[in-house]
C-alpha cells in the first residue's frame, strides 16, 4: 500500500509539473488538434482541384467536349494554352497535366482511325501523376464513344466481381488519415513527454530531491509512466471524438473502449521506451536526436503508412519487436472493420509482453543512472 500511495503522489506531481511547462502543454494540444486536422487533411491520396491545360489544336466539338468533362473537384476548371507554352508552364509547376489535342482529332474520330492524344505529366507530383492519368485516359475514352455513339469496349468475365467498403465506402484518404494521425500521435507524444520528464528532473535538480527520500526507482519510474499515459490516453479519447468524428467527419463503427484499452497497453510499451532514453540523453536535443533514430523507424514500418508485405522479410521479422507493429494492426481491426476482443487479443498479449521486457529495460537503466547519480 505504501508503494502505491508513493506512486500515486509521485504521479500527481508529474501531472502538476507538466501544467507548468507551458511548451509541452501546448505540443499535447497542438498536436491533438490541428496536428490531426491537419495531418488528415494534407495526406489525402485522391486526385483534388488537378491544375490541368489544353493545347486545342483542332476547336472541334469533340474537342470542346472533352474538356468540358474535365471538371471540380477532381480537376480546376481547365485552361486553354499555346503549344510554345507548354514546355515553360510543366517546368514553372504551374501544371500538373497539358492535353494536346491535334488537329482534324474529330475528324479521323469519326472515320475510325485511331489518331493520338498527347498528354503531358508533371511526375514531380507523383501521387497527382500516378492517379490523373488513369483518370484522364478513362475521361476521354468515355466522351469519344459518347460523341461517336458506340458503347464502351467491355469483356465478358466468367464472374461478376462486386467489390463493397464497408468501412469507408467512397474510399476517402481522409477517413484513414485521421484514425492513423491519432495513433502516430499516440506513439511520438508518449516517448517525448516521459523522456522530457525525466531530463527536466535532471536538468532542474529535483531528481537528487527524490533520491533523499524513501523512495525506490520503480516507484519513481512507474509514476512517470502512469501519469503521462494517462494524458496522452485522455488527449487521443478526446480528440478522437471531437476532431475526428467531430470536424473530420469521420464515424467510428468500431467499440473504442477497447482501442483505448488496447492504447493503455502500448503507452506501458512507449513510455517504458521514453524513460530509458531519457537516460540516455543528457539533454533535451540529444532526446530529439534519438526520437529521429529510434521512433522515426518505428512509425515508417510499423504497417501503417505501407503494408509491412511489401517489406523485406527481414525487416518484417524485425518490427515483430516493436510495439507499433501490433498497435497498428489492432487499431485498424478495432476502428476499421469493427473486430472485438476475440480478434485482437493475441496483439494485446504480444504488446503486453513487449512492454514488460521494455519496462524491465528501462528500470535497469534509471536504477544505474540513478546509482551514478548519487556518485
Amino acid at each position: 500500500m505504501r508503494t502505491l500511495h508513493n506512486i500515486m503522489q509521485l504521479g500527481v506531481k508529474e501531472l502538476r509539473s507538466l501544467w507548468h511547462d507551458k511548451v509541452l502543454l501546448g505540443l499535447i494540444v497542438f498536436m491533438f488538434t490541428a496536428g490531426i486536422y491537419t495531418g488528415a487533411t494534407s495526406s489525402s491520396l485522391e486526385l483534388h482541384n488537378a491544375p490541368v491545360a489544353f493545347i486545342d489544336e483542332d476547336r472541334s466539338t469533340l474537342s470542346a467536349r472533352i474538356r468540358q468533362a474535365f471538371y471540380e473537384p477532381s480537376f480546376s476548371p481547365p485552361e486553354l494554352i499555346s503549344s510554345s507554352e507548354a514546355g515553360r508552364e510543366l517546368d514553372n509547376g504551374r501544371y500538373t497535366f497539358i492535353i494536346d489535342i491535334p488537329p482534324d482529332f474529330e475528324h479521323n474520330v469519326l472515320a475510325g482511325r485511331n489518331p493520338d492524344i498527347q498528354v503531358d505529366i508533371d511526375a514531380t507530383m507523383m501521387t497527382q501523376a500516378f492517379i490523373g492519368a488513369g483518370y484522364i485516359g478513362s475521361i476521354i475514352s468515355d466522351e469519344i464513344n459518347g460523341h461517336v455513339g458506340r458503347a464502351p469496349a467491355s469483356v465478358a468475365a466468367p464472374v461478376n466481381f462486386v467489390v463493397r467498403a464497408l468501412f469507408n465506402p467512397n474510399l476517402n484518404g481522409i477517413w484513414f488519415g485521421g484514425i492513423m494521425e491519432i495513433m502516430t500521435n499516440i506513439t511520438m507524444l508518449s516517448i517525448i513527454l516521459t523522456g522530457a520528464a525525466l531530463i527536466r528532473e535532471r536538468e532542474h535538480g529535483t531528481i537528487e530531491h527524490l533520491l533523499v527520500m524513501p523512495l525506490t526507482p520503480f516507484e519513481i519510474m512507474a509514476a512517470k509512466i502512469w501519469a503521462n499515459g494517462l494524458v496522452v490516453l485522455f488527449s487521443a479519447a478526446v480528440s478522437l471524438f471531437l476532431v475526428v468524428e467531430g470536424f473530420l467527419g469521420v464515424p467510428i463503427k468500431g467499440f473504442v473502449p477497447l482501442f483505448l484499452f488496447g492504447a493503455m497497453l502500448h503507452l506501458f510499451s512507449t513510455t517504458s521506451i521514453g524513460i530509458f532514453l531519457g537516460t540516455v540523453a543528457r539533454s533535451m536535443p540529444q532526446l530529439g536526436l534519438l526520437i529521429i533514430l529510434i521512433v522515426l523507424p518505428m512509425q515508417l514500418l510499423s504497417g501503417g503508412m505501407t503494408p509491412r508485405e511489401s517489406m523485406p522479410e527481414i525487416v518484417q521479422q524485425f518490427m515483430l519487436l516493436s510495439p507499433t507493429t501490433y498497435f497498428v494492426k489492432f487499431s485498424q481491426t478495432i476502428l476499421y472493420r469493427g473486430g472485438g476482443l476475440s480478434v485482437v487479443w493475441p496483439q494485446f498479449a504480444a504488446i503486453t509482453a513487449i512492454g514488460a521486457v521494455f519496462f524491465t529495460i528501462a528500470l535497469l537503466r534509471f536504477r544505474k543512472s540513478i546509482s551514478q547519480t548519487q556518485i
